[in-house]
C-alpha cells in the first residue's frame, strides 16, 4: 500500500513539475518583450522649448530624433524642422501623430509615423512641407485642413484606412508612394487649385476621391490596381498637362503613332477625362528634396535677373 501511494505522489509530482515547467517557458518569453507604453504628450512650445520627452534633441530650430519614440507631439512653434532621422513616432491607436495647428513654415521629414488616429495633421497651417516619411497603419496617414501652400513628397503612405485628405487649396502633392490603403488613397473635400503630380497610386480602394472641388491639376500619376481608380461627385478636374496626363491601368486604348499617348481619351465622367493618358508607367524621378528645391531656386533667380533686365530695357515715358 505504501508502494502504491508513494507511486501516485510521485506522479503527482511530476505532472505539476511539468504543469509549472511549462507555463514557466511561456512566462520567461513574455517578459523579454518589450512593452509599448505611450509617455506625456509632448509639446513643442512657441519659445522653442521641448517638453514631454529627452528623445529629441533641440539645436536652434531644427528638431532631431534620438530614439523611438511612443507618444504624439504638438507643434506650437512657427519655422520649425523635426528631423526623425529614421526613428519611429508610435501611438496607441487614439491620439494624433504630429500636429502643426496655427503654426507656417514647418517641415517634418524622415520619420516613421505608425498607430494613430491620423499620423499627421496639418490645420490652419500655411507654407509647411511633410518629406520621406514612413507614414502606415493608421485610420489616417495624413490631414490638411483649412491650410494652403503646403508640399507633401517622397512620402511612402500605405496599409492606412484613408491615405491622405485635403480640404484646402492650393497644395502641392508629389512623388508618393500611396497604396494598400483600404478606403481612399487620396480624398478632395472641398478642396481646389492643388497640384497632384508624380504619384504612385496603387491597390487602395479608391485611388483619388473629389467631393464639391474644381480646378484641381492631376498629372503624371500612375493609377494602378485600385479597386476604383477615381470617385468624383460635382467637382471638374484637370486630368493632364496638355501633352501628358495619367497612367491607368486598365486603359485599353491603342497608340497607333507610338508616341507613349494613348489615342482616345481615358474617360473618369461626363465632366473629367484625361486627354492624354499614358501607355506606360510614368517614371517618377528619384533625386533628394533638396535637389528639387535647389532647381526651384535656380528657376526663381532666373526667372527674376529676366524680369530685371526687362524692366531696365523699358523705356519710362
Amino acid at each position: 500500500m505504501k508502494n502504491i501511494l508513494l507511486v501516485f505522489n510521485v506522479k503527482k509530482f511530476a505532472s505539476r513539475f511539468i504543469l509549472l515547467l511549462s507555463l514557466f517557458s511561456i512566462l520567461v518569453p513574455l517578459s523579454k518583450v518589450n512593452i509599448v507604453k505611450a509617455e506625456s504628450t509632448i509639446y513643442i512650445r512657441a519659445d522653442g522649448s521641448v517638453e514631454g520627452t529627452d528623445k529629441i534633441q533641440r539645436d536652434g530650430n531644427t528638431y532631431t530624433f534620438t530614439g523611438d519614440v511612443f507618444d504624439s507631439i504638438v507643434v506650437e512653434k512657427d519655422d520649425v524642422v523635426i528631423d526623425g532621422a529614421g526613428y519611429t513616432l508610435q501611438g496607441d491607436g487614439n491620439e494624433n501623430g504630429i500636429t502643426l495647428g496655427d503654426t507656417d513654415n514647418n517641415t517634418v521629414k524622415n520619420l516613421k509615423l505608425t498607430n494613430f488616429n491620423i499620423g499627421i495633421v496639418v490645420m490652419g497651417s500655411d507654407n509647411n512641407e511633410i518629406l520621406d516619411n514612413t507614414i502606415t497603419d493608421n485610420f489616417r496617414g495624413l490631414d490638411l485642413t483649412a491650410s494652403e501652400n503646403n508640399t507633401v513628397s517622397g512620402n511612402y503612405i500605405a496599409n492606412n484606412t484613408d491615405g491622405i485628405a485635403l480640404e484646402n487649396v492650393y497644395n502641392s502633392i508629389f512623388g508618393n508612394i500611396i497604396t494598400n490603403n483600404s478606403n481612399f488613397g487620396i480624398f478632395l473635400n472641398g478642396a481646389g487649385h492643388n497640384n497632384i503630380s508624380g504619384n504612385n497610386i496603387t491597390d487602395n480602394g479608391q485611388g483619388i476621391s473629389v467631393y464639391i472641388c474644381d480646378s484641381n491639376v492631376i498629372y503624371h500619376n500612375n493609377f494602378v490596381n485600385n479597386t476604383n481608380h477615381v470617385e468624383t461627385d460635382d467637382s471638374i478636374n484637370t486630368w493632364d498637362n496638355d501633352s501628358e496626363g495619367n497612367y491607368w491601368s486598365g486603359y485599353n486604348g491603342t497608340d497607333a503613332d507610338s508616341d507613349g499617348i494613348g489615342d482616345t481619351s481615358y474617360i473618369i465622367d461626363e465632366n473629367n477625362q484625361d486627354n492624354y493618358p499614358l501607355m506606360t508607367e510614368y517614371v517618377i524621378p528619384e533625386f533628394p528634396t533638396w535637389t528639387l528645391m535647389l532647381l526651384l531656386l535656380i528657376v526663381l533667380t532666373g526667372a527674376i535677373a529676366i524680369y530685371k533686365r526687362r524692366l531696365l530695357k523699358t523705356p519710362i515715358h
